[in-house]
C-alpha cells in the first residue's frame, strides 16, 4: 500500500519534509536563545544598577567607551558647568516633565552632557534652576548616548532654541560650541530641588519589544515544524486511501472512464 512512497513525486517531498523539520526547530532554538539572553542580561543589568549605587565612583575617562558593562556605573568629573539645554517630554513615575541638562566643561577639553535632574509640567527655561557657579566635581550614572526614536527617545525636530530631543554627541553637537565625549551622566542626587534620573539599562538588555519579538519567533518556528510533520501525515493518509481505493477496485481505472461526447 506504501509503494507510492518511493515514486520520485514522494522522495522530493520526504526529502523537503527531513530539510525542513530540522531548519524550524534549529530557528525556534536561536529565537529562544536570544530571547533568554535578554533575560540573562536584563537581570545582570538590574544586579548591577542596585550595586553600583553602592560603589566607589571612578574617573570618567577610565570608563570609556560606555558599553553593556560600564553603563550605569558610578563616575566623577571635575569641570565647570557651561551652556544648559532642557530636555522635553521626559516622564518620572508616570508623570510628564523634562530632564535640565547642563554641558560640564572638563580639563580634558571635551565637555559631558550632565542632567542636574527632572521637573514636571512643559520645558520652560525660566523653571531650570542655574546651575553651580566655579569648579565643581560631579558624581553619577554612566549612560550611552541615546539615539533618538528608540526607547521611548523623542526623534522630533524643530524644538524651540535652548532644547533638544535626545541626548546624543550626534545631536549637541550643533547646539553647543564645544567638543563633547560620547556620552552623558546622570546624578546621583538632584541639584536645587530637581528630582534624581535614574539610570537606564543599556540598549538590549531589556525585556523590550524585540524581547519579546524574540519569543514570538520561537513560537512561529516550532509551529512551522509542526506544521510541516502535519501536513506530511495529511499527505500520506490520502495517498494511503487513494492506494487501498485502486487495489479494492472502488477507483476506475483510465481505460473504464467514458469516452468524451465529441459534438459535430
Amino acid at each position: 500500500m506504501y509503494r507510492f512512497l518511493l515514486t520520485p513525486r514522494w522522495w522530493g517531498i520526504n526529502v523537503f519534509v527531513l530539510l525542513a523539520i530540522p531548519f524550524c526547530v534549529f530557528m525556534g532554538s536561536w529565537q529562544l536563545s536570544r530571547f533568554e539572553g535578554r533575560v540573562q542580561d536584563h537581570r545582570a543589568a538590574t544586579e548591577q544598577a542596585a550595586s553600583d549605587r553602592h560603589e566607589r565612583a571612578r574617573p570618567l575617562e577610565t570608563m570609556l567607551p560606555v558599553d553593556k558593562a560600564t553603563s550605569g556605573r558610578r563616575v566623577s568629573a571635575r569641570g565647570h558647568y557651561g551652556t544648559q539645554l532642557l530636555v522635553p517630554g521626559r516622564q518620572l513615575d508616570d508623570r510628564n516633565g523634562f530632564y535640565v541638562l547642563t554641558l560640564l566643561r572638563t580639563g580634558s577639553g571635551k565637555a559631558l552632557p550632565v542632567v542636574r535632574g527632572w521637573l514636571p509640567g512643559t520645558a520652560d527655561a525660566a523653571k531650570a534652576p542655574a546651575p553651580p557657579r566655579g569648579e565643581v566635581t560631579v558624581t553619577g550614572a554612566l549612560q550611552a548616548s541615546e539615539t533618538p526614536g528608540d526607547n521611548g527617545v523623542s526623534a522630533q525636530g524643530g524644538l524651540p532654541a535652548g532644547q533638544t530631543g535626545a541626548i546624543s554627541s550626534a545631536s549637541l553637537v550643533n547646539l553647543v560650541p564645544y567638543q563633547l565625549y560620547d556620552a552623558w551622566i546622570t546624578l546621583d542626587t538632584a541639584d536645587a530641588g530637581m528630582r534624581a534620573v535614574p539610570a537606564t539599562a543599556p540598549d538590549g538588555t531589556g525585556l523590550d519589544l524585540k524581547a519579546f519579538q524574540n519569543l514570538g519567533y520561537t513560537g512561529e518556528w516550532f509551529v512551522f515544524a509542526g506544521f510541516v510533520v502535519f501536513m506530511w501525515f495529511r499527505l500520506l493518509r490520502r495517498e494511503a486511501e487513494a492506494a487501498r481505493d485502486a487495489t479494492l477496485g472502488l477507483v476506475p481505472a483510465a481505460e473504464d472512464a467514458p469516452a468524451p461526447v465529441v459534438s459535430g
